[in-house]
């Protein structure tokens, strides 16, 4: 009877150690996740900030949300604003935007957008995002992909 006994306290240690480190697990997953839900949000409004300076040609505005790395590429706001209207028109003048999901963790995560362009025609930009030392996030480049057969 000694022996059940000893190994039914045995039992409910290993138990409650299990349900510990499933809290802790459970507990991180929880914070991670949030840090995520956070990290998303921060990322959409300056992608959505930079659009709105889009709208408006304020190209002195849009190149404030650019990563450092952005800006040392193209030098001026001029020349950045050049760059958007040549080459990512979707993104200049979309008629419709969505945010759709976000990839990794900070400091870097992927924000993919989904864009419908001034024709009806539906992209996929993918926004490389990075957090600054500040806190801050800046936009570190995008790819855009025409999304077949939209």
């Amino acid at each position: 009877m000694k022996r059940v006994g000893a190994l039914c306290r045995q039992m409910i240690a290993l138990w409650r150690a299990a349900a510990v480190a499933l809290a802790i697990v459970l507990s991180a997953s929880a914070s991670a996740h949030a840090q995520s839900d956070e990290s998303s949000a921060a990322a959409q409004q300056v992608i959505a900030s930079q659009l709105e300076a889009f709208s408006r040609d304020d190209w002195s505005e849009a190149f404030t949300f650019a990563s450092p790395n952005i800006k040392r590429i193209f030098g001026t706001p001029e020349r950045f604003g050049q760059m958007v209207r040549n080459g990512y028109p979707m993104v200049w003048r979309p008629s419709r935007t969505e945010f759709v999901e976000v990839l990794g963790e900070a400091p870097r995560i992927i924000q993919r957008v989904l864009l419908t362009d001034g024709d009806g025609r539906i992209w996929i930009a993918q926004y490389a995002m990075l957090q600054l030392q500040d806190g801050s996030w800046k936009i570190d480049g995008v790819q855009i992909e025409e999304q077949a057969g939209a």
